[in-house]
């Protein structure tokens, strides 16, 4: 099985114009698109192929959900880049947990043939409240660094609306290492040279198996609810503090969405 759980953190630090930071504890499924939706077979409470506690359900990701999730993603990495990955897609992501899903972003993983090295990661974004949906396409061939150990290190232009108290005039700087024992996303948010945000996913792989999957869920059963709690209660927070207010690009320019 080369499917994963991965338990850690995510942290997120905003140093301007308001300092501001959280930290919330999590799990993810890591998921070899190849091994669904045999991966849940067995298990009561998790399914790919029926609603569950824990479920799979393709019309919460990417692409048309008439279409296979491996062959949307390979659909849209050949138009962005003109290359058609041949390798296995692995997955990082949560599930439905109790008819819930909240997927800030969903990370696709596109290995070489071998399946030893990362050549695309598809970064799938969606923002709240506004349900919209962006991917960024991540080739590592125009990486802007590639350590001897994998680590892979971007550098773009911001170009989805994601939080209403941070602006559009932003330049991203994302490291992500491969996944292994342990797999970090670290994401940083330049204006002007200066770095206003930060976020660092820190996590560290387990076996899937009866035991690890029970006690993810009993630490965590409402694991996407409280996702988007801990969204909605910062925004709160940030409006306390006088955070000021960033209104989505549509409502003043039309052309600020790609």
């Amino acid at each position: 099985m080369k499917s994963a759980l991965y338990r850690g953190t995510v942290r997120h630090r905003r140093r301007g114009p308001v300092a501001h930071a959280l930290q919330v504890e999590l799990f993810m499924l890591y998921m070899d698109l190849a091994e669904l939706p045999q991966l849940f077979d067995g298990r009561w409470l998790w399914s790919a192929r029926r609603a569950a506690p824990a479920w799979f359900r393709r019309a919460d990701y990417l692409g048309d959900a008439a279409v296979p999730l491996d062959a949307a993603v390979r659909d849209l990495v050949e138009a962005r880049t003109g290359r058609r990955p041949d390798g296995p897609i692995h997955l990082l992501t949560h599930l439905r947990y109790w008819g819930f899903v909240m997927n800030p972003v969903s990370f696709y993983y596109c290995f070489d043939a071998a399946g030893a090295r990362v050549e695309t990661i598809v970064a799938d974004i969606t923002n709240t409240p506004w349900k919209e949906r962006f991917a960024y396409v991540l080739d590592a061939s125009r990486a802007e660094h590639q350590s001897v150990g994998g680590t892979q290190r971007f550098r773009f232009d911001k170009q989805f609306h994601v939080s209403p108290f941070l602006p559009m005039d932003h330049q991203y700087v994302w490291h992500f290492s491969p996944p292994g024992d342990r797999l970090l996303v670290h994401m940083q948010n330049l204006q002007h040279g200066a770095k206003e945000f930060d976020a660092t996913l820190a996590l560290r792989r387990e076996p899937i198996t009866g035991p690890s999957l029970a006690r993810a869920l009993a630490l965590h059963p409402w694991m996407t609810a409280t996702v988007g709690l801990s969204i909605y209660w910062n925004a709160f927070r940030l409006w306390l503090k006088r955070t000021p207010y960033v209104p989505h690009p549509s409502t003043h320019d039309s052309h600020a969405l790609s």
